[in-house]
């Protein structure tokens, strides 16, 4: 009997380059070794989940009939009226002094705030389109900008967010060799942000608006504000929002989402859109989901109606700020004397930056890396979260969460990779 070899499968180069985005390699990595001290994950402390407030919620939902067939029917494109309005009440018009020029009607309602990142950028960017992003940036978002062919231009940041003097070098760069007409976006997270917890100053916010307005010549150039971690927030004063400033409303495209702040199993996220975007949005999802989970959105809606979701939010701040500083402390202890090794502080958020000597990598192929590994402990690679390949060469940076793991296992952990850096150093200069 002949056996036929089957012929291979042609993939497509979107999904070829799926494949190798870092954030499979790191889950590889923690599901080989268990027991590891996972200063990697940006995951919710399992501890805080509202589990009983939810199971409260969804009995409700479930003891009146008519709300329980509500929360099992398809929904709409844009999501559930109430919650759309609940989200503008909460997150949006508290933001404007004067009249506000949106309503519910410009928010999105998605499955968490990456889907509204990629349905955005699906909306947006042509293979050979140019997005601006801050240096370091959120890797995750920055793997879906390469998949779409997007050409991502890095800026650097500082403790400040976006360097915008760099920034307005590169537009008027990018004007005067007749490229600016590809620039589609400027991302941007602008609130603790994921990688480095840094947080956008209302002065950069301003600037970053002024400059998107000035070279919005041939095209209109948007500004992608990601305020995932803007719930987060710890010690310091809160900061308005992009779109509420220097009527902003026509440039800027916000994200957010429950992901963070509530649950990410219930993954729910939001998008405030300007008019045409919304319905180019909504265009895209009806094409992928015809519109999220009705009984997720219906459970959000009444957590923020009850005032549930807002005491939950003052719970997560108080425990990730306790954990921030046992990160902190430990950090300042274990890594204090090791010449070269400096971090930032964040007034909210899951992470800390961590800048190592130059000559000392932190990369995946790097001996750190694997002598962490081996000790028990895994890091995020700085260079995941740069945006191209001039920036790539910054292997001297690392991102560590204090979100998911104990405030015994965060000291531990520091004080392993403390060690693991030491131990590299001495085996380079020998």
């Amino acid at each position: 009997m002949h056996t036929t070899r089957s012929a291979d499968i042609m993939f497509s180069r979107r999904s070829i380059q799926a494949a190798d985005q870092p954030i499979g390699k790191l889950m590889s990595q923690a599901l080989a070794n268990p027991g590891l001290i996972s200063l990697a994950a940006g995951f919710v402390d399992p501890e805080t989940l509202p589990v009983r407030h939810v199971a409260e919620l969804t009995a409700e939902i479930f003891a009146d009939e008519r709300t329980g067939m509500e929360a099992l029917q398809y929904g709409t494109t844009s999501g559930h009226s109430g919650l759309r309005k609940q989200i503008f009440d909460t997150f949006v018009r508290p933001d404007f002094s004067q009249s506000c020029p949106l309503t519910p009607d410009n928010i999105v309602i998605t499955a968490g705030s990456n889907q509204i990142l990629h349905l955005v950028a699906e909306s947006l960017i042509d293979p050979g389109d140019i997005v601006i992003a801050a240096a370091p940036s959120y890797f995750v978002f920055l793997g879906s900008l390469a998949e779409l062919g997007a050409q991502v231009i890095g800026v650097r940041a500082d403790d400040d967010g976006i360097d915008t003097e760099q920034l307005s070098g590169i537009l008027e760069e990018l004007d005067s060799s007749g490229q600016l007409h590809r620039l589609k976006a400027i991302y941007l997270v602008s609130y603790f942000d994921n990688p480095a917890g840094s947080t956008l100053s209302t002065e950069r916010r301003e600037r970053v608006i002024s400059l998107a307005r000035e070279y919005s010549r041939e095209s209109r150039i948007m500004v992608l504000s990601d305020d995932a971690y803007r719930p987060l927030r710890f010690d310091v004063p809160d900061l308005p929002s992009m779109v509420s400033l220097n009527d902003a409303a026509d440039y800027v495209i916000t994200a957010g989402t429950f992901s963070k702040s509530f649950s990410p199993g219930i993954r729910v996220g939001w998008g405030l859109l300007p008019t045409e975007v919304c319905r180019a949005v909504t265009n895209q999802k009806n094409n992928l989901d015809f519109g999220s989970p009705n009984l997720n959105q219906i459970i959000v809606q009444r957590a923020l109606e009850t005032g549930i979701y807002s005491t939950h939010v003052d719970l997560l701040r108080e425990a990730y700020q306790s954990k921030r500083d046992t990160m902190l402390t430990a950090a300042e202890r274990y890594l204090g004397g090791i010449e070269g090794v400096r971090w930032r502080r964040p007034g909210g958020g899951l992470y800390v930056w961590l800048t190592l000597p130059p000559q000392l990598s932190a990369s995946p192929a790097g001996p750190l890396f694997h002598l962490a590994v081996n000790h028990g402990v895994l890091y995020v690679p700085g260079q995941y979260c740069f945006p191209d390949v001039d920036l790539v060469n910054r292997t001297n940076t690392i991102r560590l969460s204090f979100g998911v793991e104990s405030h015994e296992r965060i000291s531990e952990g520091i004080k392993i990779l403390a060690e693991s850096i030491k131990e590299t150093l001495t085996a380079l200069s020998s």
